[in-house]
């Protein structure tokens, strides 16, 4: 029997999703014969990696035996399944690549700038106002949208064409079918090779593997039910295969929320999943709201939606005004430490919430509340690794080591590679290279080379008396340590990887002493130097003209770009929500990892940006819907489509909220125009507070 769970926000849909998935077992445990040993697993879905672990802790460790339980992303099943059955997708496409390697989106990009560099400069996109990064972007965007809504290639520049009216370069017919064929012209390189982009995986499972007969028959033995939890931010592919499996295998639930539609643009398609409602044989609606919805919601989507209504607010909505951006920060901060000191909220119990959370308001509050004795906790900070003096040092070391890159150092990198190494010597302990001092070394005794460039001797400085002899010892050390890794690499023919790998245990590797933000960048420098590498290794299986010349220099500069940002995995801090501090993040990563607070503080609630609700768009992302009639979307359809949106993220914020709402808003943006944003009618329909 399968079972639809329908309901709110905070209804209970995931709670009754775990009972039925519960209830479910333990009738097949008694209904199973003892003599069977090997059971079929159990799929359970669950929209991201962060609620899948958390569901996957709720459920007791009974349930994990004797039927094994299966947690999976959408799109790592499909990631997963296309890796299993790359043997059979090898057969179907008569190709001969080894067993693939998944891309990142950053090497994506570059491998798909190399491939379409001369087509693209014949273009001449400068010229029509168009970014090469962005039209590449665009481009590969496109093949991941058409794959995840199991749409053909073939058929990209049809859905486009028919799709955009407007006179823009990027919208022409002609521009449409340029895009198919970079697209069939990357398919067809990558799977010579091997390399399998997100877009490629979704398109090969949708186009090859998901209808093939042998697969089938394999997925109904391998699974025999699956649980499905928030299916609205499921791809239409998901609901194709959930379809076919429910036909065969009616058994598990599904639930669906119709306030939380987060992902719609990011291939998200709750129309093709809502679908999946009538082969479900018993329906639930959860009709529940928590939070501050039942109080709030209706309320504040007429003022947002009809602005020339009158209603006011309830006290339950306050709000804190200034008129520049910078007051704001200041003043908001400040809110939150006098409420933390008079003992109204512990510091975990707050959540401050903006479309777009910039450097600088994450800075001004963590500074604030920091300098305070308050913990902060920003919500999936992604910063660039090379934010992290110590991969800035890592990537310094490397030219020393490695020809032809002496271009790449100056001396205030140097500098600070010196002060960094030092620090993790035994020597530290009495201290480390100061800046001064390292700043004379760098001055002193690195001797610039485009080829080969060197740290001399100490002795080249004239009065390096006066640097004492802990630094002097501590360079020394430095210099041998570079010396005999060098003559290492030319002797045994070390990776990059490895000599980074070497360099962390050497200088930086302090165990439990390194925060997790630094624990979290070094392994995200060795997991895209390991992928990076791997990577460059097939191409050069293959010879492919598209191999650099230099792939050590295209690493460095790829970092140092701040392509790549310290997101590594596994690693997680202390996950208990007591020990977390105030929370900093965007409406699109707070409403995605499904959190609740007591307080909240909307930040920039005048800003325009509430208009998308902080949310990135695909591009062309519309037209890959299954509720996309077939026509160009005017502007009608789009200010209804915003306004469906906005109206579902309030619904959504305000069931996540428990008892305050705080509207933090200035009259003035960062540029210094007037901000009169979709929420301002809410703004002036709240009760003040005096700073």
């Amino acid at each position: 029997m399968t079972v639809w769970i329908y309901g709110g926000t905070r209804s209970g849909k995931t709670t009754a999703l775990l009972n039925s998935l519960q209830t479910w077992l333990t009738e097949r445990e008694t209904a199973t014969s003892p003599s069977s040993l090997i059971q079929p697993a159990v799929l359970v879905l669950v929209a991201n990696d962060d609620n899948r672990r958390d569901l996957r802790d709720r459920l007791p460790a009974s349930c994990f035996a004797p039927t094994p339980l299966t947690f999976k992303t959408p799109f790592g099943f499909i990631a997963d399944e296309v890796l299993l059955f790359w043997p059979l997708l090898a057969q179907k496409l008569h190709i001969r690549a080894p067993f693939p390697i998944r891309l990142r989106p950053e090497t994506e990009q570059v491998l798909a700038t190399q491939l379409w560099q001369d087509q693209i400069a014949a273009r001449n996109l400068a010229q029509a106002g168009v970014m090469e990064y962005r039209f590449i972007r665009d481009t590969l965007d496109v093949m991941q949208l058409a794959g995840a809504a199991g749409i053909a290639l073939e058929k990209i520049a049809a859905t486009l064409t028919m799709g955009f009216t407007e006179d823009q370069w990027e919208h022409q017919p002609e521009i449409h079918s340029w895009r198919q064929a970079l697209l069939l012209q990357w398919r067809d390189w990558c799977l010579e090779r091997g390399l399998l982009s997100y877009g490629l995986i979704s398109w090969l499972y949708g186009q090859y593997l998901l209808g093939d007969r042998t697969y089938q028959q394999q997925l109904y033995r391998r699974y025999q039910a699956v649980f499905a939890d928030d299916v609205q931010d499921y791809p239409a592919l998901i609901a194709t295969l959930l379809r076919d499996f429910l036909i065969v295998r009616p058994e598990g639930a599904l639930t669906f929320n119709p306030q939380s539609c987060v992902r719609v643009g990011l291939n998200a398609d709750p129309t093709a999943l809502a679908g999946l409602q009538a082969l479900c044989e018993t329906h639930q609606t959860l009709s529940e709201q928590q939070g501050l919805a039942p109080e709030l919601a209706d309320t504040s989507v007429q003022l947002v939606l009809m602005p020339q209504s009158l209603e006011r607010l309830p006290n339950l909505v306050c709000c804190i005004e200034t008129i520049t951006r910078a007051q704001l920060l200041r003043q908001t901060a400040n809110h939150i430490v006098s409420a933390v000191r008079t003992g109204q909220v512990e510091p975990h119990e707050i959540a401050v919430i903006a479309p777009g959370l910039d450097a600088i308001a994450r800075y001004s509050f963590m500074q604030i509340l920091r300098d305070r004795q308050i913990a902060v906790t920003p919500l999936n900070e992604q910063n660039p690794l090379t934010t992290s003096p110590l991969v800035r040092a890592l990537l310094t070391l490397l030219p020393f080591i490695y020809d032809n890159l002496g271009d790449l150092l100056n001396r205030e990198q140097v500098a600070e590679m010196l002060v960094v190494l030092s620090q993790g010597l035994p020597q530290a302990k009495t201290g480390a290279i100061d800046l001064v001092r390292a700043g004379l070394l760098a001055e002193h005794c690195y001797h610039f080379h485009p080829q080969q460039p060197e740290l001399r001797a100490i002795a080249t400085y004239a009065r390096w008396d006066r640097l004492s002899h802990r630094v002097v010892e501590q360079y020394q050390q430095i210099r041998d340590w570079l010396s005999q890794t060098r003559q290492q690499v030319q002797a045994l023919g070390w990776t990059p990887p490895i000599v980074l790998d070497r360099a962390i245990k050497q200088f930086l590797w302090q165990g439990s002493q390194i925060p997790y933000a630094e624990l979290s960048a070094l392994r995200g420098i060795m997991e895209t130097a390991q992928h990076f590498w791997a990577v460059q290794q097939r191409l050069r299986q293959h010879r492919s003209a598209e191999l650099t010349t230099s792939p050590l220099r295209d690493f460095i500069e790829l970092l140092r770009y701040g392509t790549i940002t310290a997101n590594a995995y596994p690693i997680q801090p202390n996950r208990d929500p007591s020990s977390q501090g105030v929370m900093l993040t965007t409406i699109y990563q707070y409403r995605a990892l499904r959190h609740t607070h007591r307080w909240h503080y909307w930040l920039d609630a005048g800003s325009s940006f509430w208009e998308n609700a902080g949310d990135k768009r695909l591009f062309g992302a519309p037209l890959f819907l299954e509720a996309w009639s077939g026509f160009p979307i005017d502007e009608t359809e789009r200010v209804e489509a915003d306004q469906y949106r906005l109206e579902q993220v309030l619904r959504d914020l305000l069931a996540r909220v428990d008892e305050q709402v705080f509207l933090c808003h200035s009259d003035l943006a960062v540029n210094g125009i007037e901000q009169t944003g979709p929420l301002i009618n809410l703004v002036q329909s709240a009760q003040g507070i005096e700073d």
